[in-house]
């Protein structure tokens, strides 16, 4: 069973924070950071929330928590729940198993644990002989995140304290995918010198770079190819489709190389989900003059006009609904398997904001750029009433190629 979040907390306003610094906790095999804040307050100032017994624990993938997206969006909810709720939080870089990581934190009294990391064996199934962690500690709850691990073969939930998170990225990649034809197809009004992209009479074609070959990432390449091939269907043209599926979250300098491939094979567009991978991807673009597209925050900045967009995968908004939801003492009456949609805000492509900046300024440009992102809306509504249904390989879901007929899988 599934149960769509699409009415979420208001983001908070943080108050002054009086988060601890970095340290070390010998118990915990990691690099740590914890904070709390505390009741009271001298007179005269704002009163910090009352103390909680809620204790948060963020245990990061190996991107680490200053990632700037997946992990770093989850510790700054964790952050404003301290400045907010009064609750303690830690943040753990593992140097061990996860499993390890999360018996201990379970055992120091963290009751809210999101795991960002994708490995799920010892909280769900218990490894060498041990019992399953989720059921070692029944009290506490688990958070884990792409997947749904927490399911027997027939679909039935296996521990009542273990929450799976899902994003519908599907949906967002799918925007991208359309935008990434669109922008291609008209680069020649939209964009100027600081371009040098490979003529559609030379060659079409796209690329996407995953960390592993797993649902949780694929799940992103299959809605980024149909999105593609919706518009090249529309517009009767054909793109060559390069990807990779093992390119890990930290070697930048891979990145780098695997993009630079695919933009000399006339790839003028490469979509990366792959963590710090997507940074070398991003200055890639940078220095070939070609174009990229980030995930998990908006990444836009980072190379301002060569980033065309980012996927969001907001994971600060789970961490605020379920830290709230906990202290409610609401959580427990919560579906095991959370899903956030494009309405729920928690997964988008950005404004767009930085790169329309980058374009140009010609009224022909202006047109074509409002005409684009009136037909994205359009995308959007569409995916949202169900009219386009998107495959959430995620969720299961099959995928045949033959389905995207003007696409050429490399």
């Amino acid at each position: 069973m599934r149960a769509k979040l699409t009415a979420l907390l208001a983001v908070c306003t943080l108050t002054a924070s009086l988060l601890t610094g970095c340290g070390s906790n010998e118990e915990t095999p990691a690099s740590t950071e914890t904070g709390t804040q505390e009741a009271g307050g001298e007179t005269g100032e704002a009163a910090a929330p009352a103390a909680s017994d809620l204790k948060i624990a963020i245990v990061c993938d190996a991107s680490g928590q200053n990632d700037n997206g997946y992990n770093q969006s989850a510790v700054e909810g964790a952050k404003e729940c301290a400045d907010t709720m009064g609750v303690e939080y830690k943040v753990v870089e593992p140097t061990e198993s996860i499993g390890n990581t999360l018996s201990i934190l379970a055992e120091d009294g963290y009751n809210l644990i999101f795991s960002m990391e994708y490995d799920f064996d010892a909280l769900v199934n218990g490894e060498a002989g041990a019992a399953p962690i989720a059921e070692q500690y029944p009290d506490t709850t688990f958070v884990v995140f792409n997947a749904t691990p927490n399911l027997d073969e027939a679909g039935n939930t296996i521990h009542d304290n273990v929450i799976s998170v899902l994003y519908n990225v599907n949906e967002s990649s799918y925007l991208a995918g359309a935008l990434a034809v669109l922008v291609n197809e008209n680069a020649d009004v939209l964009l100027g010198d600081g371009y040098d992209l490979t003529s559609t009479e030379e060659a079409r074609a796209l690329g996407f770079i995953g960390a592993t070959d797993s649902d949780g990432i694929t799940v992103f390449g299959v809605g980024f190819v149909e999105g593609a091939q919706h518009v090249a269907q529309e517009l009767g043209v054909t793109y060559d489709y390069y990807a990779k599926y093992d390119a890990g979250f930290a070697d930048t300098a891979g990145g780098s190389t695997v993009a630079g491939t695919y933009y000399g094979n006339g790839a003028n567009v490469v979509y990366t989900v792959a963590g710090a991978v997507g940074d070398g991807v991003a200055s890639k673009a940078k220095e070939v003059k070609k174009l990229a597209i980030h995930v998990d925050a908006n990444k836009d900045g980072q190379q301002p006009g060569y980033i065309m967009t980012s996927v969001i995968k907001n994971t600060k908004v789970v961490v605020k609904t379920l830290a709230q939801a906990y202290t409610d003492g609401t959580i427990g009456d919560m579906e095991n398997i959370q899903v956030y949609d494009l309405a729920s805000g928690a997964t988008s492509i950005t404004d767009l904001a930085t790169f329309s900046a980058a374009l140009e300024t010609t009224d022909e440009a202006k047109a074509k750029w409002e005409e684009i992102t009136a037909y994205l809306a359009d995308l959007e509504a569409k995916i949202g009433d169900g009219t386009i249904k998107v495959t959430n390989k995620q969720n299961g879901d099959s995928f045949d190629e033959a389905s995207c007929p003007n696409i050429n899988f490399k």
